[in-house]
């Protein structure tokens, strides 16, 4: 079962707000908050926000070119897990040559948000399971 599953918008939202005031406080922090507080360290642009409880109802509108950075961050810590689990198989060393090719692993990552969010996004649409063979073949032609 995915970690976030079941969780209402609010409820993953206040999983980051909460990780990342834990880390300002310098509170011990449960492993899957040191990773959301890691990815949050790597965008002090999401900072103020996850610092307000306005947060909690912001919504995010693609048409208004508003980027989401709770999608935005969920989708570094999707690729961490990947890499970490090199699931799908093959996406660990797209993601070191992508790391040496543009400079470091968050670098990496940020080629990699798209093609992921276009696979998820397409699973979505069609109510079927990401196609991993097709994801795969879109970070390969980075």
């Amino acid at each position: 079962m995915p970690i976030f599953a079941g969780q209402s918008r609010e409820q993953l939202r206040r999983l980051y707000l909460e990780a990342w005031r834990k880390f300002t406080a310098q509170e011990g922090l449960e492993p899957l908050e040191a990773q959301i507080a890691a990815v949050v360290a790597e965008h002090p642009e999401y900072r103020p926000l996850l610092e307000s409880p306005a947060a909690l109802a912001a919504d995010f509108i693609p048409e208004g070119a508003q980027q989401n950075p709770f999608l935005h961050m969920g989708l570094h810590l999707a690729i961490r897990e990947q890499v970490a689990t090199d699931r799908p198989a093959g996406i660990a060393a797209i993601h070191r040559r992508l790391t040496q090719r543009l400079g470091g692993a968050h670098a990496a990552e940020h080629a990699m948000l798209e093609p992921l969010a276009e696979a998820l996004w397409e699973a979505q649409r069609s109510g079927a399971t990401p196609d991993e063979q097709r994801y795969l073949e879109r970070l390969q032609g980075l």
